[in-house]
């Protein structure tokens, strides 16, 4: 029997079963990741529950209740109360540097709680390092609805171009992100992942203008808890792009070799060197979505739904039900 010449669909199988192998397998570079989201996650809480401390010590409960108070007896003119979840810490050195002067004791940093706050800029402006963590955080679930979560991470180092535009435009949809900048919940219009997530983490300010222009004093302490919960969200960025980097360059070296390859029985050989096991056969008779169709059952299924198309509901949902079936048997 004559052996079966590579083409480009059966390459595009075999590498499609790779990546998907790729992925599922545990290795350093994938525990990491877990281990960097593991984190956040212990983090998130106790940092939180002290903004929720500092804040409160601005701006007392006592205090926010008689603007609430005021408003609600005189109106918008004293509509001064607002809920955030992003804020300009600061604390006062004790100590200056021999070349420093009274303006550089206060260090200050902006810091947000939002899925997609910004995580590289003190300013609060950067928003692609928001949206690569809120896409790596919440991987799984971009996932389930078909999107690609790891689009920043492939197309770190390159320019704007439509291909990325377009999957993060579905990311931002999938989790409900707006793009809207607004740091007041009044004002949000997010909806979803990212609304759920960002109602855990506001808080009441007074004065409704942005969180740069009311500084809010802290201890050295607190401020780096604060900063340590950012390296956190930073790291989850770092150890994704690190895992994504290990499969885009194992799926690189996959398709050299599969174009190099004559014939079909070399890409299965190399598939079983790396510990997954695939079938030759297999490989023929299934079309490019992996759907069997070359057997008798499936072929003729097929067939069959070419013609007498106007069927009523009942009947198509009988069909399905017996082809499920027929699959199972398969």
């Amino acid at each position: 029997m004559s052996k079966i010449r590579m083409n480009t669909e059966f390459r595009n199988k075999i590498l499609n079963r790779y990546s998907e192998s790729a992925e599922e397998e545990i290795t350093q570079e994938k525990d990491a990741f877990n281990d960097a989201r593991e984190k956040v996650d212990a983090l998130y809480p106790k940092a939180f529950e002290l903004a929720k401390l500092v804040v409160n010590r601005a701006y007392p409960s006592d205090d926010v209740q008689t603007c609430k108070s005021l408003k609600a007896k005189y109106g918008q003119p004293l509509d001064v109360v607002a809920k955030d979840k992003c804020f300009y810490f600061s604390y006062a050195k004790d100590e200056l540097e021999e070349d420093e002067d009274e303006s550089d004791r206060n260090i200050s940093e902006h810091f947000d709680f939002g899925l997609f706050g910004d995580i590289e800029s003190d300013y609060g402006h950067n928003r692609e390092s928001g949206n690569k963590f809120a896409y790596a955080y919440k991987r799984e679930e971009l996932k389930a609805k078909e999107c690609n979560p790891d689009i920043l991470a492939q197309q770190n180092g390159k320019d704007e171009n439509p291909h990325k535009t377009k999957h993060v435009d579905a990311n931002n949809k999938a989790l409900g992100y707006s793009n809207y900048s607004s740091y007041n919940s009044d004002n949000d219009n997010n909806i979803g992942i990212t609304r759920e997530f960002d109602s855990q983490y506001y808080l009441d300010i007074i004065g409704t203008s942005h969180c740069r222009s009311r500084t809010i004093a802290c201890t050295r302490q607190e401020f780096q808890v604060f900063q340590i919960l950012k390296q956190a969200k930073s790291n989850v960025i770092t150890c994704h792009q690190k895992w994504i980097d290990s499969l885009e360059k194992q799926k690189q070296a996959m398709k050299t070799g599969l174009k190099a390859y004559r014939y079909l029985s070399e890409g299965v050989e190399l598939m079983k060197e790396l510990g997954i096991e695939i079938d030759e056969a297999e490989l023929v008779r299934c079309n490019s979505t992996g759907l069997t169709i070359y057997n008798p059952v499936n072929l003729a299924s097929m067939i069959k739904g070419m013609k007498n198309t106007t069927m009523t509901r009942e009947q198509k949902i009988a069909i399905r039900k017996e082809y499920e079936a027929q699959q199972k048997v398969n």
